[in-house]
Order: C-alpha cells, then structure tokens, then sequence
C-alpha cells in the first residue's frame, strides 16, 4: 500500500493521525510502515525526519518500493497492525532541513544565473554545506575565485531579504513539468515536484527537488560561503544557511573578539597586530633554536670532559632540554662514549640510554629486556634508546640494574 505523504500537502504539519499497516523486525531493527505519515524519508541530499510514533523515538525514516519505512526504538511487539498512532514531528530538525535545503537551491541558482554553473553535487553535512559547481554553462569563466563566491553570497542574501515567495508544484507526468523555467532537465518521467524560489517568470531558482522548503525565501535567514576549493574538474562551494550559519558566524565572532583583547586591538587593526606578534614569535624561535644550539654543544663538549677524566658511566638531567634536545646530545657524543651515557629527561621521567656504535652494548636490547621490570616502556637502538618510566625513584634503580648488568 502506497503511503500518503503528508509533508508533500503541508511542509508545516508537525502532528498527525495515522494507522500502522505493518510492524515487524528485520536485521535487528524495529520498522513501521503507516497509511500516511508526516516523516520525510532521507533523499535528495536531505536527512530524514526525527520525532515519534506514540512516543516512540524514530530512528531512522526510508523510501524503499514506493513505501516509507520508520523505524522505531524497540521490539515490534510496542505497536500493532491497524492501530491508529499519534506522529510527532522535531519540529526544529525539520526546519533545520528546510532552511539549509532552500538556501542550497537559492546558492545554487545565483551561480547558475551569474556564472553558468552547473550543481553536480550536493551533500548537507553535520558541520557545513557543500555544492559542486561545473562551469559548463558559461565559456567566459574557467574559475569560481573568492570574489565570484562573495558576489554569490551577496546576491543569495538579496533573494532572502527580498522574501521571495518559494512556491512547491506536484507533476504526473514529465511533459507538463517542463513549461516551468528549469535550471536542470528532468530525469525523471513521473511524480514529478518542482521547487521554484520567486515568480515563474523570473525565477532566482527553478528545478525538480523533492526535498522540504520554507514557503518563502526570508525564512531561510541567512546564506553564509566559507571556502571556495577546485575539485575534480568543478568547484565545491563549503557554506551554511538559516539558524547554524548564525550559530557558525556567532562562533567565529567570538574568537575574533577573544583574539582582539588578547592582542588590545581592534577589528580594523587586528591583523596588523597578529603579524606583528607572528614577528615577534619567530624572532624568539630563532634565539632559542641559538641557544639551544650553544647549550647543546657546551654540554657536549662539558660531557666528553668528563668522559676523559672517568671511564665511570655518566649521568645528566635537564629539566628545559626537550627530549629532542637531549636526543641531539647523546647522536653528538655517540663516537665518544666509552661505555654508556645515562641522559634524563625529568618532566617525563625518561631516561636516554646512549652508547658507541663500536662498543658490543645494544641500548635498544637493554631497554627492552630491563624496562618493564620496573613498569617502564620503551624502546630504541643499538647506540640510542630511551625508557620511560611512571614514578620518579624507578629511574635510579633501572640506571643502577644496568650499571650492574655491565660490570
């Protein structure tokens, strides 16, 4: 039995009566079909509806042999055949769709009109809008540039300010469908609905669409483009519409503010106080990236000092060293060392064994076979490894076993 599709008659009807023509279980999931329904099933580029079935949560809502399944939360037994049902529509997911749907067709038209793009591709995601535009329409364009994409954003808004009337026609047939201004030829032959945003004689959009739409442009709120990428041959346009355009722009405010007292500036003035301090950071980089240098190669040259006066193994910790840092040492001193170097890295209780590519010691191996007696991991090569350890006084007792192991 064909399901009527309420949503069809009044995209606004948020409850409704319906009665349960079958019930039952298949792959794990609990599906209904009803006798008409207010839930629009996933299509088009458009998530399906949410709400509930006598306060049933809907999962989940498809198309499938020209019948619309929900599926519900719970085993089948929650309802029966024939029972007539209360539907409750989530209202503000439904409009989410409906704003961001329409703002998509609207976007969609300016580039067609403007540029002779082409959609070839729409996908309504969780963090933005996408739409893949071919500039097959118009030889006098290679490219959608930034410029192009605000110049569509701009005259998008317009058609929202505008509250252009978005007017919803049903078809049987192909053949009456096509007198309408369409941007897109049909593909379809039957059952046909066009989505046409203004007046039919001078359309800001027109194309078969069987998603849900506001009943004017205004209701759409705002149409905000964010980033403008070549793709496969077209561009994808990433954008956002109605309330999450706000709720994204109210976002981006907010750091902007947060960056604005941060660097004690202004809009206006804002990014000629960022590269500043970018300046500024790079400047302190580079001395430290010397100092470090300097500090590296005093400790090098302090170590190998040590080296020639004692054949005893040698320990060093550092606290403002990085573990890179420290790497650095013991790769410098690797010739040197006569028998083992113990380097510590405090802040993450690491202990850097290094040795001499000509001695027969494998720190790797040590670690490996040494570490986890004290609950420490790890692991390296033969001249450079390291062993990380969970407390601090397991560090001098790993150093002591190996100093024991090499007597």
């Amino acid at each position: 039995m064909k399901t009527v599709r309420l949503f069809k008659q009044d995209v606004y009807m948020k409850t409704a009566k319906a009665q349960i023509t079958s019930v039952f279980s298949q792959a794990g999931k609990t599906l209904v079909t009803l006798d008409q329904t207010i839930f629009f099933p996933t299509g088009g580029g458009q998530s399906c509806d949410k709400g509930t079935i006598e306060n049933i949560n809907v999962l989940d809502v498809y198309e499938k042999d020209d019948e619309i399944y929900h599926q519900i939360e719970g085993t089948e037994d929650v309802l029966k055949l024939g029972q007539t049902v209360f539907l409750q529509l989530d209202w503000n997911h439904r409009f989410d769709n409906m704003q961001r749907h329409c703002g998509e067709h609207i976007l969609t038209g300016i580039f067609h009109e403007k540029f002779g793009g082409v959609n070839r591709g729409f996908h309504m995601g969780d963090q933005y809008m996408t739409i893949d535009i071919s500039l097959e329409g118009n030889s006098e364009f290679d490219k959608i540039t930034w410029d192009m994409a605000k110049q569509a954003e701009l005259a998008a808004n317009n058609v929202i300010w505008q509250n252009l009337p978005v007017i919803t026609r049903h078809f049987d047939n192909k053949r009456d469908a096509e007198n309408l201004p369409l941007r897109k030829p049909l593909a379809i032959d039957e059952d046909i609905t066009i989505v046409c945003v203004g007046s039919i004689e001078n359309p800001s959009d027109c194309v078969a669409c069987c998603g849900t739409h506001p009943s004017t442009a205004g209701q759409v709120g705002l149409i905000k483009v964010y980033k403008v990428e070549s793709n496969k041959g077209m561009f994808r346009i990433y954008f956002e519409a109605g309330k999450r355009a706000l709720e994204k722009y109210q976002m981006q405010f907010d750091i902007l503010t947060t960056l604005e007292n941060q660097l004690s500036s202004g809009t206006e003035d804002l990014m000629d106080k960022y590269k500043a301090q970018q300046e500024k950071n790079k400047e302190a980089r580079t001395q430290l990236h010397l100092l470090k240098k300097e500090v590296i190669k005093r400790e090098v040259e302090d170590i190998k000092s040590l080296m020639n006066s004692s054949h005893q193994p040698i320990t060093r910790a550092y606290n403002l060293l990085s573990g890179d840092d420290i790497s650095a040492i013991g790769r410098e001193l690797s010739d040197s060392i006569p028998k083992i170097l113990f380097l510590i890295h405090k802040p993450t209780l690491t202990v850097f064994l290094c040795s001499s590519g000509k001695s027969q010691i494998d720190c790797g191996k040590l670690v490996k076979d040494n570490a986890s007696i004290y609950g420490g991991k790890g692991g390296g090569n033969k001249t450079l490894a390291r062993a990380i350890f969970n407390k601090e006084e397991y560090i001098d007792v790993f150093i002591d076993l190996i100093e024991k192991h090499l007597r």
